[in-house]
């Protein structure tokens, strides 16, 4: 998208490496009064808010003094969220044995499928939807993303 997307990386990755999270992606949207850069960081324990400043603080700092983004910015640093998007393989790998939901091209049409991620193959993810195995192309995925159940969550609690 822009040319300085791989320096930000670099920056970013730098920054969660000093505060021992990870970088979990980078997205450069173009906003009305500039670019909206965002950058997702996670850590296996979940991520705190003073963590994500302080890598916000960090990549703020070095984006001032080598000032290369040409444009007006802002800087964003975040969790991905519990329904996190799926864009890399590694993303996937570390989504199984969660539920995931799919949309993919049947060629014709789009479908969504909502299912427990299996396995990531080369060229395919395995999934288990109502208890069945489903196999779909990572070339026909359109999207996707983790997803969380909230009203099985609220029955849990119910329970409880």
């Amino acid at each position: 998208m822009h040319e300085y997307i791989k320096r930000i990386e670099e920056i970013a990755r730098e920054a969660c490496e000093n505060f021992n999270v990870a970088l979990y992606d980078i997205e450069l949207k173009s906003a009305s009064k500039g670019l909206l850069v965002i950058v997702y960081v996670t850590k296996v324990t979940g991520i705190s808010v003073g963590e994500c400043q302080k890598v916000s603080k960090y990549i703020a700092h070095i984006l001032e003094e080598e000032d290369f983004v040409s444009e007006s910015y802002f800087l964003e640093v975040s969790s991905p969220g519990i329904e996190r998007a799926l864009k890399q393989k590694k993303h996937y790998v570390n989504a199984i044995n969660e539920l995931v939901k799919i949309t993919f091209s049947t060629g014709e049409t789009n479908e969504a499928v909502v299912g427990t991620l299996l396995e990531v193959m080369p060229d395919v993810i395995n999934l288990e939807v109502d208890g069945e195995r489903v196999s779909i192309e990572f070339t026909s995925i359109k999207k996707a993303r983790t997803y969380f159940d909230y009203k099985t969550e609220l029955k849990e609690k119910e329970r409880l």
